[in-house]
């Protein structure tokens, strides 16, 4: 067991000696705000000369630390961190909205009331630890899990509580939050350092598109257009340009060019709770998308539609009316959450388990199976990066079509020779190509030419080698190839002897 040295008390910290003779140095560091255990700051130095000041100095520094993040430049807690950042966040409203609910969830109740220079590294590995551990950072497991969190009947489908982890791609932005706020702690003033520097995030999800195959889209379209034809318009154009659900939402008329067949994206529809609003595209870019004549005939009839609607109310269908619209005028947008549902519900009425933006897996996996190189996938999707994003999650049908480009080249390759088997045993009779097939053929020679009688013993191989300026292996090899060529017989501890010749 380690034996306490120099004990001292419980604020200033400890050094052990160990049974190895290593010093082991141990500080107080307060209460870990996630777990709730003792955290302490622990580091062991190797025996030797200076261990005891070195340990000193570690024990120095390790006090150093603590009075800093005890009393740093600023008496606030990470939720009034929190609070500031998340307020200046220059992102879409979604998207700061978004990084709320995690940080309310999942940080808040956790580390929310701690100072700001209080979280170390050790701390953002404990939370990170529950995050992993069970998403709803459940206490008792013999809980319930409800089915909605308002005033209900419990059915099948509250069911007993099954801890399940918060995926890597949630914590992995929950990191992002983090360090954008300590960033600017540290910007101002606030602390010296930031603890995110050395934190360490789940390692990025291997991206998993699962598009339907082509039966079940044409299954899915079929039944969009028999139900309703706006509805089969707006599943056909989701699947044929790959847009955003957002994006084919906030389509204007004024951006469809049915003459020139181009479709221009430059505003999104997004959604917070039960309110809207129109932006930006998630990219900030617009982009042009070519459609085939088909679709432009089917928007064609589909204008046609609202025109008529538009003039039995005797009104006239504006340019700047959206493409899509629960208005008979094109006034309103559709919200991107009903749309969401009735699309689910529909595959789910067909037995096909899949979701509306699977439609934007489709798109790109029958392009890129198509033979249409990244980059322009990319631009249709609006991913940006230059085809990165493109490359990273469709890489496996890259690959496929990768696969067919070198089934095509391979029918345009001229005809490959046929192969003719070689028997290298004949064929070193004619044609010696290796020593040990020179040194055998020598021999052969002297056999046929009566050098070496029926009967007579070979020199040894170690004879031989000397006589070729070989090793004996080689020139046992030579001997190998006269007894396979039936020239001598060759017995086992004995040397080889030539055999009749026919």
């Amino acid at each position: 067991m380690a034996k306490a040295v120099r004990p001292s008390s419980r604020d200033k910290g400890n050094i052990e000696l160990l049974p190895s003779g290593a010093l082991r140095v141990r500080v107080y560091a307060g209460q870990d705000p996630v777990t709730k255990r003792r955290h302490s700051l622990v580091e062991t130095v190797p025996a030797g000369p200076k261990a005891w000041e070195r340990a000193e100095e570690i024990r120095l520094g390790f006090l150093a630390d603590i009075r800093k993040r005890r009393n740093p430049q600023t008496t606030a807690t990470v939720n009034q961190l929190l609070d500031r950042y998340l307020d200046q966040h220059t992102g879409g409203r979604r998207t700061v909205e978004g990084y709320r609910e995690y940080v309310d969830k999942h940080v808040r109740p956790f580390i929310g009331t701690s100072k700001v220079g209080a979280i170390d590294v050790e701390i953002l590995d404990s939370l990170y630890a529950e995050m992993r551990r069970c998403r709803d950072h459940c206490r008792d497991r013999r809980g319930v899990d409800h089915r909605t969190s308002f005033p209900h009947e419990c059915d099948a489908r509250c069911r007993p509580h099954r801890c399940r982890p918060l995926g890597n791609a949630t914590i992995r932005k929950i990191h992002y939050v983090l360090s954008g706020a300590y960033k600017r702690a540290v910007r101002w003033r606030w602390v010296a350092v930031s603890p995110m520097a050395q934190a360490e995030p789940p390692p990025v999800p291997a991206p998993d598109p699962q598009p339907p195959t082509p039966e079940e889209a044409a299954r899915l379209v079929a039944e969009a257009w028999r139900r309703d034809p706006d509805w089969g318009m707006f599943v056909w154009l989701t699947m044929v340009t790959g847009a955003r659900r957002g994006e084919v939402c906030g389509l204007r008329w004024q951006h469809v060019d049915l003459e020139r067949g181009v479709i221009t994206i430059r505003r999104a529809i997004a959604q917070v709770g039960s309110e809207t609003e129109e932006k930006d595209t998630k990219t900030h870019q617009r982009r042009h998308v070519t459609i085939d004549p088909s679709t432009i005939e089917a928007l064609a009839e589909h204008r046609d539609r609202w025109k008529e609607r538009c003039s039995a109310l005797e009104l006239e269908l504006s340019t700047d009316a959206f493409v899509f619209s629960p208005s008979p005028t094109g006034a309103e947008h559709l919200t991107p959450s009903s749309v969401t549902q009735r699309y689910s519900k529909m595959a789910d009425r067909l037995g096909i388990d899949t979701h509306l933006h699977n439609l934007r897996h489709y798109s790109a996996t029958e392009l890129i199976a198509g033979g249409v190189d990244v980059r322009t996938v990319a631009g249709r999707l609006g991913h940006g990066g230059g085809g990165t994003t493109t490359l990273r999650v469709y890489a496996a049908w890259v690959a496929e079509a990768d696969q067919r480009a070198a089934e095509g080249l391979a029918d345009r390759l001229p005809e490959r020779p046929a192969f003719t088997e070689v028997d290298d045993v004949e064929r070193a009779k004619t044609d010696p190509r290796y020593p040990f097939e020179r040194i055998a053929a020598a021999l052969s020679d002297r056999i046929s030419g009566g050098e070496w009688a029926c009967g007579t013993q070979l020199p040894t191989g170690k004879q031989l080698g000397v006589a070729f300026g070989v090793s004996t292996a080689t020139a046992q090899r030579a001997v190998k190839l006269l007894h396979a060529w039936g020239l001598v017989e060759v017995r086992r501890g004995q040397r080889p002897v030539v055999r009749p010749q026919v």
